[in-house]
């Protein structure tokens, strides 16, 4: 590429030739003074011809340096180069209320150049580029999916992790590779749009996730909430148990606290990032958020119906898990005014009062009646587990998702798991004297 200094250079070349060129024409002249006239003339005309080409000159410099500029920036994208691109503008100062704050989204990617899927999304249903600037977040060096973030331009922010290099893990953990890369890109993505960037609050999707219509009015609303909630540590998107039989599409505006991480669309604050970074883990970054170190009993924020859809199937964990539940989910497709709405029934206390009276009040059934689709009458109905076992017996015999982090169940809130069971509200439960979680529980 042409540098500053060589541009000058050439300037100064193209500057002293012509100039010497009418000097040479001016000496080879006749000094007659018949011709004194004619001379000065021709003078002014050549002085005049010379500012012009010098002016031409100068702009066809220019125009090199502008295209030499571009062709380095389209070669350092084909080889990849780590160098991060320039920076979204700097954020305004740290809010302390939720009016006007800014909710980036912050996009995982890596070798997917279905990422355009995702993006295309993103920039259909969002309803104010400035409130949601979207941030791409590049890990693995591909150079397809570094083309089509590229072919965004400014309507997103593309930014690429600079350390490609192998991660040394124990001998066991040779095949997990994938997952200790997926946390060093975390833990650099959100130190860029935390430490870097400086935003009050992220919303992280990856990069096979696809959104619906009302997502980001999801989390508009959501987001005071979690200013002003401190038992709650984060909004998401997803609902593990969101089959779509499982669901009641006709109550989309319906949210429940859980205490189980669900990720995949999830709002964060920056004090939650200054509380984890320190800490963060080599691998497996989101069984580690559901630990009870870092949960330290807080919940989070799900929706009833889901608010994002996986469509990758290509991914560390070989589609296995896609293929068993994620395609299964059912993504929302009707816009809910989530603004508008009165979310104060979320935070801790009016929910236990609510919620909780309303699960026990539930008329208990067995799991044989549920499958034989009996007792139609009752519209809401308990079942209650006993153990480990139980629980896990029942998850598999219903369609629910049986594993445990921590104890804790998929979308579980103090142990119950509220779901639709054959057109019926049904609460997998444990005693109503439930005193806590069992970690052992796995």
């Amino acid at each position: 590429m042409l540098k500053k200094s060589s541009l000058v250079v050439w300037g100064a070349a193209l500057f002293v030739a012509w100039n010497g060129l009418l000097l040479l024409f001016l000496w080879s002249r006749p000094s007659s003074p018949a011709d004194g006239a004619r001379l000065t003339a021709e003078v002014i005309r050549l002085a005049q011809d010379a500012e012009t080409e010098l002016e031409r000159q100068k702009e066809l410099l220019r125009q090199i340096h502008r295209y030499s500029e571009l062709w380095g920036r389209r070669q350092r994208g084909l080889r990849l180069t780590p160098k991060p691109s320039p920076p979204p503008p700097p954020p305004p100062p740290r809010l302390t209320d939720a009016a006007g704050t800014v909710l980036p989204v912050l996009v995982l990617a890596c070798d997917r150049s279905t990422v355009r899927r995702c993006l295309d999304k993103l920039l259909r249903y969002r309803p104010s580029a400035q409130r949601f600037p979207v941030i791409v977040s590049q890990d693995c060096g591909h150079a397809e999916t570094a083309r089509v973030i590229a072919s965004y331009g400014d309507a997103v922010a593309h930014i690429r992790q600079p350390d490609l290099s192998e991660i040394p893990v124990p001998a066991e953990h040779r095949k997990f590779q994938g997952y200790y890369k997926i946390a060093r890109h975390y833990r650099w993505a959100l130190g860029q749009v935390f430490r870097t960037f400086r935003y009050r609050a992220a919303i992280v999707v990856e990069d096979d996730l696809e959104i619906a219509p009302d997502f980001f009015e999801y989390f508009q609303a959501a987001f005071p909430l979690l200013l002003a909630d401190p038992s709650l540590w984060c909004v998401s998107a997803w609902n593990d148990n969101g089959k779509e039989q499982m669901v009641d599409a006709t109550q989309a505006e319906l949210l429940y606290r859980t205490d189980f991480f669900p990720g995949l669309g999830w709002l964060l604050l920056a004090e939650l990032w200054d509380e984890l970074e320190p800490k963060w883990p080599p691998a497996f970054w989101d069984d580690w958020m559901r630990q009870p170190e870092q949960r330290r009993d807080r919940s989070c924020v799900r929706p009833e119906v889901s608010r994002t859809m996986t469509f990758g199937r290509k991914g560390v964990s070989h589609g296995q898990f896609f293929d068993q539940y994620l395609k299964f989910i059912k993504l929302n497709d009707r816009f809910v005014p989530f603004t508008q709405l009165d979310l104060s029934y979320l935070k801790k206390e009016e929910y236990e009062r609510s919620f909780l009276p309303k699960v026990y009040a539930a008329p208990e059934v067995k799991v044989e009646e549920l499958q034989g689709n009996r007792r139609r009458e009752l519209s809401a109905v308990r079942l209650q587990y006993s153990g480990r076992d139980s629980f896990k017996a029942f998850a598999k015999a219903l369609g629910l998702m049986d594993d445990l982090k921590s104890g804790v169940p998929r979308a579980g809130y103090r142990g119950i798991v509220s779901f639709v069971y054959r057109g019926r509200r049904v609460y997998l439960a444990p005693p109503s004297d439930w005193t806590g979680y069992d970690p052992s529980w796995s």
